[in-house]
């Protein structure tokens, strides 16, 4: 048992990291990064998104597996952390927006996952995942920007890092159902 509670911090300390690299990103690295604007990468074929995409779809799926390690209490507390954190390192201007989104994205994944992980953890990760990404991109872009226009790209974005997580996900359901470990 000790060994999946040190897995939970682990989780917790790559969610946490995501938060400041998300905010790093969306001004520092892409493809195309114009004074004045996010960092963008493309995502699909004549789409681009904000860089920071990645690190947000994957803050989406490691809350998910802090929740299932250390329990709703630590997720909750993961939640509220990271919300300010994010307000606090992101660049001025996206303050707001980006400690708003985080935070009512990542309760939102919560409200659909909780409920859903013991059974089909599978399900409850993808479908918390896009609930949550759809919610972040949205109220991301129309509080920093004022505009949805990025909003197919962040979409796109943070459903692939979803889409990635799927195998990992169903080896760790696979790997704790051989060792006997209920999530907590």
């Amino acid at each position: 048992m000790q060994a999946t509670r040190i897995e939970g911090y682990i989780y917790l300390a790559a969610f946490a990291l995501c938060i400041p690299a998300a905010n790093w990103l969306i001004g520092h690295w892409g493809t195309v990064c114009a004074p004045g604007a996010p960092c963008l990468i493309p995502v699909a074929p004549g789409i681009m998104a904000p860089s920071g995409v990645l690190m947000i779809g994957l803050a989406l799926v490691l809350r998910d597996l802090v929740q299932r390690r250390l329990g709703p209490r630590w997720a909750v507390a993961a939640i509220l952390a990271g919300a300010a954190l994010s307000a606090a390192l992101a660049p001025p201007a996206l303050v707001l927006a980006s400690g708003v989104a985080f935070l009512l994205s990542e309760l939102a994944d919560f409200a659909v996952y909780t409920p859903l992980q013991r059974r089909r953890l599978v399900l409850a990760v993808v479908a918390s995942g896009l609930v949550g990404l759809l919610i972040d991109s949205v109220l991301f872009l129309q509080l920093a920007f004022g505009s949805l226009e990025f909003l197919s790209g962040q979409v796109i974005g943070k459903t692939w890092i979803v889409l990635i997580s799927i195998p990992v996900i169903w080896w760790l359901r696979n790997w704790d159902q051989r060792r006997g470990v209920q999530p907590a």
